[in-house]
């Protein structure tokens, strides 16, 4: 395959069967009307359908279908993670494979990554085709992630139709359930010009949701705690640790002190009775114990080598 293709489109997809081969067509039909040159990477997140033949069967017909198949089910913020170490297009485009992106967005998006020069082009389904249980929690996830973020200017993080420039999906990493804030993700990395398009959102034509409502949220609301923490001490974890221990130890420290100005000085007694005393040994003890977990952490790389491993069964 040439490594000069103007696009690589990454389908990440889990029980899909039905859909895939009216998706290839579609993408098919409006890559050759725009003479665009392209690969399609459809990652199997371990299904148990048949998606897998379905896609050996694409690939026959269509030379620029990839398929990468996951031995087990990971997640997909690792089929997303592999796709983009996979892809070499100059623009990086990903869509859901249940039909409810459509490819017909597919030519704007690269515009506005080539000729506008945006970092990312994330979608916005302004009007949405889910029942209610999905989209109060999705809409509820979005406000919560523009307050923590500041990128105020996206309606829908997770949408599954984005856009990005190469060098973005070349520098950041996606695992666990990260796949929702891939923008904060890219502005930690140091790409600021993220943009948002209004895209068609189409009903589900088979199969059901794999997603969950509430429970989204609520590992949504963690994830975004574990990613502003990551951006904003992940590389110095002893601004974060190291200064909450030296606030607690100084304050133990101060109690402390008294206790012994009154002991020296005022004859005081009884300092192992008042419940202060053992509160100022308690402060003492976890600010030393936070700023040596900050020292340690400073020590011990937050990258682990396996963390995003994952075992691939086939590939073509």
């Amino acid at each position: 395959m040439s490594k000069n293709l103007n696009i690589s489109i990454v389908i990440p997809l889990f029980n899909e069967d039905e859909s895939l081969s009216e998706l290839e067509a579609w993408i098919r039909r409006i890559m050759n009307e725009n003479n665009f040159t392209y690969e399609i990477i459809m990652v199997d997140d371990g299904s148990k359908d048949n998606s897998w033949n379905v896609i050996e069967q694409l690939q026959q017909q269509n030379s620029n279908i990839r398929g990468i198949r996951f031995k087990r089910n990971y997640g997909k913020s690792a089929a997303l993670n592999t796709g983009f170490q996979a892809a070499i297009g100059d623009v990086v485009i990903t869509m859901d494979a249940d039909l409810q992106d459509s490819p017909d967005e597919i030519p704007e998006l690269y515009q506005l990554i080539q000729k506008d020069n945006f970092d990312l082009i994330s979608g916005w389904k302004k009007k949405r085709h889910d029942p209610l249980s999905k989209t109060i929690p999705t809409k509820l996830f979005n406000w919560a992630t523009r307050r923590v973020s500041g990128i105020n200017n996206l309606h829908d993080f997770n949408c599954g139709l984005k856009a990005y420039k190469k060098s973005v999906v070349k520098s950041i990493e996606v695992y666990g359930e990260m796949h929702r804030y891939i923008p904060v993700i890219a502005k930690a990395a140091g790409f600021n010009k993220i943009g948002e398009k209004i895209v068609q959102h189409q009903a589900r034509k088979y199969g059901v949701t794999k997603f969950g409502g509430w429970s989204r949220f609520v590992n949504g609301l963690l994830d975004l705690m574990t990613i502003y923490f990551m951006s904003r001490f992940g590389k110095r974890p002893m601004h974060f640790f190291g200064l909450m221990g030296i606030l607690v130890f100084f304050i133990g420290f101060i109690i402390l002190f008294y206790f012994l100005i009154d002991k020296l000085f005022f004859d005081g007694f009884g300092a192992a009775q008042r419940p202060l005393f053992f509160f100022g040994l308690l402060t003492v003890v976890l600010g030393s114990q936070l700023f040596l977990a900050g020292f340690l952490g400073e020590l011990i790389t937050r990258n682990a080598p396996d963390r995003n491993h994952y075992l691939i069964e086939k590939e073509i």
